[in-house]
């Protein structure tokens, strides 16, 4: 939902209750212009006082503070707080919470402040101007909270509207000064948020975030978690799992859980942490096993310990018991056991709180082998809230049942950005696509899984944007949806660095995330891009290369101010990203280079451990240049050389290769499409076909295999082949650009070849397959075109789409790998019968030369079987065939999640016959949640990792 501003009358001082998205400050109620009837929060140097009363919530009062160093920032005055004083000044701002501020009753008593909608709500709040309220105050500025974090909210909204990033400190965004600051006459009001708790994860915190705090604070301390609690209060989140690996944030600064507690924020611990205690805790100090067979007595004083910690600050106590360390307990743990183990916790609650235990909050997540037990039967009490969990790369394992109320505790979600396990860590740089987060929550939410939200954010930072989005996203599902997150994006920029430049920030952000989600960067390695198949690796380097000088040349567009905010949220992750794809594909190269004894591969060699410097350089420019070195640390995270799971050590230098040329010249030549190299190569040099609709440019490496320059002549045996070059020198190598002349060429399949002759004798003749070809007669030009023996179509750019039942589909753009994804809403419809008339299918109309049984390779998102019920389901036919289904899940073993995850993708095929011509394919959806990126129809296609790119397709094509 957007904010909608009415302007009414100027004696007319209530409007009409205006809902908005949390993040739409661009159109906001703080403007710089005096319209009639605004409120002057700034104006002629003074900034108006702010009333809070002594009787509110301490957090109310906090945030005050922060409004009133906000105020400062950006007007460079500093406003009055009072909170024992009625008010009194022509403008005031009073700000309190219903039932606890004086002031804030005594206006809804009169009927003065309308907190219809908000009172007795969850979290919600009310900012409005007001005429007369008190006397001698001519105008006041309300903001009305429903209960403590309603009215925090509502401060720190207006903070946000101010122009103060919530990150204004987290990542040194800067605050941008303002002449004068009017309210928009009118009523703005946000809540109940459809999310009850929405929260982050610290986790995985060494060696970045964990050796920062401890450089910076001395640990996870108060002075820590208080720069923390503000930032998600600001972010309307209300939840934290804290800092676990080593810490305790109970026992380590018993002020943490104090200051949690006074700011607002409900704690919890992690999923394998049970009853408020930090597993730090225990393996400082806990006696005997881990285990509730055997040590049952020891565990259950630990945990009633914890309880009686807790006391009445509000917690959500984690239940149940995992394995030592994260790990699964034993395969002899058994449901009974288990079940008593959630008894016993539950008879601590009662017996310390002296409460029924369904009045205490508790989770019990269904993390990894836990959801087995699930599965297979265990059940807790119905008012402990079920907590989802996703794979841990973002791909949620179980869903409730549509319409499900039955618990009267809920479902919630623990959701992934940052993790540490299998098949790879991944936790240096933000590779989540928001597009994928939001089709992955879009599902929770429309599932009823809303009672709690948690995100894995790993040490925080690089994770900014889309931990703002996870949070945004849990206060207002509605607010966001397919085709408005490039919107989300936009806005996000415009946040931390004003709107000029926020469209080209918000392309750089979700192009770089769209290349990193494509694959972990710790999962890179040389082999990832296919160096003789579509140019695959060179596109790869050249899409970072490029990508980094839009971002370079954006930062010199920018103010001094925002240099080390833009070098945190774009530059550097951009740079980062780029020179390890760079390297990787650098150390490939190296490598076949001294396959084929290339002069060139020393020099590959040094330009690697060149790259690899310039990565350590980003590092320490980050760690202890940025900002004056206030992030030193954060980037300690290695990333290079993983040879399992776990990450290095340290940051290794990839294996090189180094070659001693031959002492005088050698001719060399490789091709596009092709490993071997010539002349050693005693088959023909085939280039891959040219044809007239692709109308293709290849590439022919001429390289000297030795230590003396040569020259070269290029001959075509046909006046329409195209050559950039047709003689030189080399030193070490060059590109040949082969290519048609279409106008010249004539109709049908001819071979040509291509002769280059080297030093002494040395000649090779590469053979040019030239295909000038035209639909048959009748054909009707729609569609794809086949090149190259295959035909690949992306997912959004269907010939047409059929909705039916209800169901209707949706391009979700920048999602996946390669350009967009498809998807069907609603996502809570049932399976559909493919093949039924009317029933929802995507028609791709693409012409062909293939004769007999062809695959159809269909690459989709690594979506999970959420609701367990054998597998989601499409289905495909050509032209008027019966449909074929296909289960997504029907081979998923360990191996086979492990690289769908890895990959980023699903590729599942079926068979079908085709005869020359035009053809139409037939996408049917069966289940819901099933994403489509791309369609390929081909035998033999040529191996790379993101597969062949997109076929010829008319330009009269179009989308209905």
């Amino acid at each position: 939902m957007r904010l909608l501003h009415i302007l009414l009358p100027q004696s007319v001082t209530l409007f009409c209750m205006i809902v908005c998205s949390p993040l739409a400050a661009q159109d906001g109620y703080v403007r710089s212009e005096n319209i009639p009837g605004s409120f002057p929060l700034f104006a002629a140097g003074t900034v108006a006082p702010l009333y809070v009363s002594h009787d509110d919530h301490a957090g109310v009062v906090l945030a005050a503070e922060a409004l009133v160093q906000d105020l400062y920032q950006v007007t460079g005055s500093h406003p009055v707080l009072t909170m024992d004083a009625a008010p009194a000044a022509r403008h005031v701002v009073v700000a309190g919470t219903i039932g606890k501020s004086p002031w804030i009753n005594d206006l809804v008593e009169r009927g003065t402040l309308d907190v219809t909608g908000i009172a007795a709500q969850w979290e919600s709040f009310v900012v409005q101007t007001v005429e007369k309220p008190f006397p001698g105050v001519d105008q006041a500025l309300v903001i009305a909270g429903s209960d403590k974090r309603g009215t925090i909210f509502g401060i720190y909204e207006l903070c946000k509207q101010l122009g103060v990033s919530p990150w204004y400190w987290w990542a040194d965004v800067p605050i941008a000064k303002r002449s004068a600051l009017y309210i928009t006459p009118g009523r703005y009001a946000q809540g109940p948020p459809a999310v009850q708790y929405r929260g982050i994860f610290l986790n995985d915190e060494e060696p970045a975030l964990g050796r920062w705090a401890v450089a910076k604070y001395g640990g996870f301390t108060h002075a820590f978690y208080e720069r923390l609690f503000e930032l998600i209060l600001r972010m309307k989140g209300n939840y934290l799992w804290p800092a676990m690996w080593w810490a305790s944030f109970n026992s380590d600064d018993p002020l943490n859980p104090t200051l949690a507690d006074r700011y607002g924020i409900v704690m919890g611990t992690t999923h394998h942490e049970p009853m408020m205690r930090a597993h730090a805790e225990w393996r400082k100090g806990g006696q005997g096993p881990w285990n509730y067979e055997t040590n049952g007595p020891t565990l259950r004083h630990f945990w009633t310990e914890g309880v009686k910690r807790m006391g009445t600050r509000e917690s959500i106590v984690s239940m149940g018991m995992r394995g030592d360390g994260d790990m699964a307990m034993s395969e002899s743990t058994n449901i009974a056991l288990l079940e008593k183990i959630v008894h016993d916790q539950r008879q601590i609650l009662h017996t310390v709180t002296g409460k029924d235990p369904s009045r205490t909050p508790q989770l019990w997540a269904l993390y990894k082998e836990v959801q087995d037990y699930y599965d297979k039967g265990m059940r807790v009490p119905d008012d402990v809230t079920l907590l989802l969990c996703d794979d841990n790369w973002g791909n949620l394992r179980k869903l409730p049942p549509v319409g499900d109320s039955l618990r009267t505790g809920g479902y919630g979600i623990y959701y992934h950005f940052d993790y540490v396990g299998g098949p790879r860590n991944y936790k240096w740089l933000n590779t989540n696509q928001l597009e994928r987060t939001w089709e992955q929550m879009h599902l929770a939410y429309r599932h009823g899984a809303t009672k709690l939200w948690i995100v894995n954010v790993g040490d925080l930072k690089p994770m900014e944007l889309p931990t703002e989005f996870f949070l945004d996203y849990a206060w207002d599902p509605t607010a966001w949806n397919a085709t408005t997150l490039a919107d989300y994006t936009r806005q996000w920029a415009a946040r931390q660095f004003g709107p000029t430049h926020a469209r080209a920030i918000a392309t750089l952000l979700d192009t770089y995330t769209k290349y990193n989600a494509r694959r972990k960067p710790e999962l890179l390695s040389p082999g990832t891009y296919s160096l003789t198949n579509y140019r695959e690796a060179e596109r790869i380097e050249a899409d970072y290369v490029a990508l980094t000088q839009q971002a370079e040349t954006l930062a010199q567009q920018l103010p001094a101010t925002h240099q080390d905010a833009y070098y945190q949220l774009v530059l550097h992750p951009i740079r980062a990203s780029a020179i390890l794809n760079a390297l990787h594909i650098t150390t490939a190269r190296n490598h076949r280079y001294a396959a084929q004894g290339r002069a060139a591969t020393n020099a590959l060699a040094d330009r690697v451990i060149a790259l690899f410097a310039e990565d350590s350089a980003c590092s320490y420019y980050y760690n202890r240049v940025l900002a004056g070195g206030k992030w030193n640390h954060m980037m300690d995270q290695t990333h290079i050389s993983y040879t399992y799971w776990q990450q290095p050590e340290h940051d290794v230098l990839p294996v090189l290769k180094r070659i001693t040329p031959l002492q005088t010249a050698a001719l060399g030549i490789a091709i596009e499409g092709d490993t071997a190299w010539w002349p050693q190569e005693k088959r023909q040099a085939v280039l891959p076909v040219f044809d007239s609709f692709q109308q293709p440019v290849y590439a022919v490496d001429i390289f000297n295999r030795g230590s003396v320059p040569f020259t070269y002549t290029v001959e075509a045996g046909a006046k329409y082949i195209r050559l950039s070059e047709t003689q030189g020198t080399i030193d070490t190598e060059k590109r040949l650009w082969v290519s048609v002349d279409w106008q010249q060429a004539p109709k049908g399949l001819h071979r040509v070849p291509v002769t280059i002759r080297g030093p002494g004798d040395a000649t090779v003749v590469i053979q040019a397959l030239v295909q000038k070809q035209s639909l048959s007669k009748g054909e009707i030009a729609e569609g794809f075109v086949e090149s190259g023996g295959y035909t690949a179509m992306e997912a959004a750019h269907f010939t047409r789409a059929v909705a039916g039942d209800g169901i209707h589909w949706q391009v979700i753009h920048n999602l996946g790998r390669t350009d967009a994804g498809v998807i069907t809403l609603p996502v809570t419809a049932p399976a559909s019968a493919p093949g039924k008339p009317g029933a929802p299918h995507l028609e791709y109309t693409f012409h062909t030369r293939q004769h007999g049984a062809i695959t159809v390779s269909v690459y989709l998102s690594p979506t999970l079987d959420f609701h367990n019920t054998g597998g989601l389901r499409y289905a495909v036919s050509v032209d008027d065939e019966p449909p074929r289904l296909v289960n997504l899940h029907a081979d998923f073993s360990q191996a086979a999640w492990e690289q769908a995850v890895g990959d980023n993708i699903l590729i599942r095929t079926s068979s079908h016959n085709l005869t020359p011509g035009r053809h139409v394919l037939k996408f049917w959806r069966v289940d819901a949640g099933v994403v489509l990126q791309k369609i390929v129809v081909g035998n033999n296609v040529p191996a790379s990792y993101l597969g062949p790119p997109e076929s010829y397709r008319f330009p009269n094509t179009s989308n209905e």
